[in-house]
């Protein structure tokens, strides 16, 4: 191609152009001619429109040549474009012709001799009928509806020979289907249930009839209850042995009713028992008490090591005469609560607060302009921002981790063409978005930020993880973490306000003897303490021997035992000692594998009275924290208009949910989430949702259509790392007097650097 005189023009593209292929080539005018050049390649074409882009960036073989520099987000995102508008071609083609059957056009003349052809008029003949016409048009309509639904049963059989995943075409047409279907909720493909119950459709053929209405609710559902008692019967089984904790989730509904969820946990699973309106109740302790000892009495008093429960005034009154009533169990404020207030109360500190604030502009900037976060995604190959997380705070800090981790690609991105060339680069936010961006002081004090928390919020999920007993490891995590913030701050003046608010939350929102005796019975931990056992801990066992083992023969056994225990002798000998490789190891023996009570099932054979209790504690959960509630009628049940048969037809189906999804929870670490669903943005609107006159609005032509999909999960990458929270890399200075509080200043001129208030430099 002879090239022109004059430079190139690039042309702004107009507010009609909503082809998402426009947002990867530039409108160039050279000479008097238009033309569209590849924003990879920079290949020129002077013919074919949008559409020959759009083929050339989905490197489809036939009228444009390959990109050789299209990533693969873009090459997938251009496929199901192209792939979208033969789709939508078909059904146009398919309706033309349902409408060209339903109404058969016959030739007829007009008055003066020419026919309606000739006219270039073409009137549908419409039948002749007494009845109204808007019957008449719902009977179109209804056979119309007839015959599509008809047409797609047979489509279907025809493509039931490729598996479903391979078929684009079957999956738009099970998608569109599923939208119609009472608005179906999308993330119901995040189900593990949702692909067998595809794959069973599938096998039955275009002859499987679904289930009625009244098939659901009555033989179909009377099934699911026998099958769900009797995998909690197997539960219960195991009790005898491993005991069990009682959890009450507790949770206000948007009618203002507050709920308690009763769940019971046991190494095997967690099972639902039954949901409770507790609005009248939950402000009196003595009310609350009579409910929970009805639960305790309900599950076996000889089961039960513990009742986990919000940590109010009221809740700790209603624990306190629990106790006193059953004197072999324990009453334990719920430690994902715990360790959430901790990290709000972080979050208000000053140097936190600022950093947080500046990283939300980012990402609320980025997340609610199309261009932009399009950008974004493909600048992070797919990555989000956004990470969200079983709590605010764990929402917050997972967050900012993954934007430390994606720096480099956010700086490449505010530095490239495509940002100084898109008009969302002009304003006045994204200016100061590409200034914190390119700030290395706004960088540092984020991977402090990051350093200082990360150990905490590694305590949150571990607490709330449903793969293994927590009761072993949260003494040592929240100790690690005091001691990661010392290291990182170094000077006592600046980590002192870190540790208060763990210590002042711990010690009046925790009792621990429980977790004391954890941290004692893991072998993995105990063996490393250097010097004496702190004496926290020690009276942390003796409270815990004295109140589950309530008889006296017994407790003098186990005193002996303690000893054996301590020094090593008896079992193994000398190994236990031994470090990495050696019975002190974890030991992961199931899904749901107790590590360190395995470990005593193993090698506590020479203290069996010790080994007992040791199981039965270790085998226990620190978290009241139950799963997502979305779609369970909780609130319809406790309605006060309901009939009594219904009330237990709810009181079943609930049952039944939930107990389901409290299994599924562990095949969920790979579900899809997207940020700006409305799934997720109970927990995500402080990084996504605009503030009020923060961004102009005015000149923004943004619109989800112009969004390429995400292609990973979000959740994928932090949601339950179980193997990474149970067994972080130990340190030996860890255990060097577990239980010091008071640390000398460090006068280590290094750490003289400004990070946004966490160093000042000394005068």
């Amino acid at each position: 191609m002879a090239s022109s005189p004059g430079p190139d023009i690039i042309l702004p593209l107009s507010s009609q152009k909503h082809d998402p292929a426009w947002k990867h080539c530039h409108m160039i005018k050279r000479a008097d001619r238009i033309h569209l050049r590849c924003m990879y390649c920079h290949k020129l074409f002077s013919g074919g429109g949008i559409h020959r882009i759009k083929e050339h960036l989905a490197c489809q073989k036939g009228n444009a040549s390959s990109c050789p520099k299209v990533s693969m987000e873009v090459r997938r995102a251009m496929q199901q474009s192209l792939d979208g508008v033969v789709m939508r071609r078909r059904k146009k083609q398919k309706l033309a012709e349902e409408v060209k059957k339903l109404n058969p056009v016959k030739p007829a003349d007009t008055a003066d001799g020419h026919s309606e052809a000739e006219m270039g008029l073409q009137l549908v003949a419409m039948p002749i009928s007494v009845e109204p016409e808007a019957v008449q048009l719902e009977k179109r309509e209804e056979e119309v509806v007839a015959r599509t639904h008809e047409r797609k049963r047979r489509r279907a059989a025809k493509n039931l020979s490729p598996p479903l995943k391979e078929n684009g075409f079957a999956r738009a047409n099970l998608g569109e289907q599923w939208t119609e279907i009472n608005g179906g909720p999308l993330d119901a493909v995040n189900s593990a249930h949702f692909q067998p119950m595809i794959d069973a459709i599938a096998a039955a053929g275009p002859s499987f009839k679904a289930p009625s209405y009244h098939d659901l609710r009555g033989w179909v559902l009377k099934n699911s209850v026998e099958e769900m008692k009797a995998t909690v019967d197997f539960y219960k089984e195991t009790w005898t042995r491993t005991g069990c904790s009682i959890l009450a989730d507790e949770w206000t509904t948007e009618a203002d009713q507050t709920l308690i969820n009763f769940m019971v946990y046991c190494p095997e699973g967690v099972m639902f028992l039954k949901s409770v309106d507790a609005s009248q109740m939950v402000t009196s302790a003595d009310a609350l008490y009579e409910l929970l000892k009805l639960v305790v009495e309900e599950v076996g008093v000889g089961n039960v090591l513990q009742v986990v429960t919000s940590n109010t005034e009221t809740h700790a009154l209603a624990g306190k005469r629990l106790t006193e009533t059953f004197p072999s169990m324990f009453w334990t404020p719920c430690a994902s609560r715990c360790v959430d207030a901790m990290l709000e109360d972080i979050v208000k500190l000053e140097p936190a607060s600022i950093i947080l604030e500046h990283a939300r502009s980012i990402t609320r900037f980025v997340y609610n302009h199309a261009e932009v976060l399009n950008m974004a995604r493909r600048f992070t190959d797919g990555k989000e921002l956004v990470r969200p997380g079983r709590s605010p705070s764990d929402t917050t800090f997972m967050t900012l981790k993954a934007m430390a981790g994606l720096k480099e690609n956010l700086s490449s991105m505010v530095g490239s063409e495509e940002w100084k060339n898109s008009s969302c680069s002009k304003n006045e936010a994204a200016a100061a978005m590409t200034e914190l961006i390119c700030s290395p002081t706004f960088w540092s004090s984020v991977d402090s930020l990051v350093q200082l928390t990360d150990p905490l919020v590694q305590v949150l999920r571990m607490v709330d993880s449903i793969k293994r007993p927590a009761m072993g490891y949260i003494y040592r995590g929240l100790h690690r973490a005091k001691e990661v913030m010392r290291r990182v701050l170094k000077m006592k003046k600046d980590y002192m306000p870190y540790w208060n608010i763990i210590d002042w939350r711990w010690h009046k929102e925790l009792p621990r003897p429980l977790q004391a005796a954890g941290f004692f019975l893991n072998p993995q931990f105990f063996y490393r303490i250097k010097g004496e056992v702190p004496n926290e801990i020690m009276t942390g066992v003796l409270d815990c021997i004295e109140r589950l083992v309530p008889e006296m023969k017994s407790q003098d056994k186990i005193n002996k035992e303690l000893t054996a225990y301590k020094n090593a002798t008896g079992i193994s000998g000398g190994r236990w000692r031994s470090g990495p490789g050696t019975p002190c190891s974890p030991i992961f023996a199931s899904p749901f594998g107790n590590s360190s009570g395995e470990w005593w099932s193993t090698y506590g054979g020479g203290c069996p009275n010790l080994a007992r209790l040791a199981i039965r504690i270790l085998s226990q959960t620190c978290s009241a924290r139950g799963c997502e509630r979305s779609r369970i009628p909780f609130e319809q049940m406790h309605s006060q208009r309901k009939n009594h048969l219904e009330h237990q037809r709810l009181s079943d189906l609930i049952y039944v949910r939930y107990n389901l999804r409290l299994q599924q929870r562990h095949l969920l670490k790979n579900r899809q989430t997207d940020p700006l669903s409305v799934d997720a943005i109970s927990g995500v609107e402080d990084w996504t949702v605009e503030r009020t006159g923060l961004f102009t609005r005015e000149d923004d032509e943004s619109n989800w259509v112009e969004l390429i999909q995400p292609t990973s999960s979000s959740e994928a990458a932090h949601t339950d790392e179980d193997d990474a929270l149970f067994s972080a890399e130990i340190d030996d200075e860890e255990y060097d007097g577990c239980n010091k509080e008071e640390e000398e200043e460090d006068d280590d001129d290094d750490v003289k650097q400004e990070m946004y208030g966490f160093v000042k430099e000394e005068e």
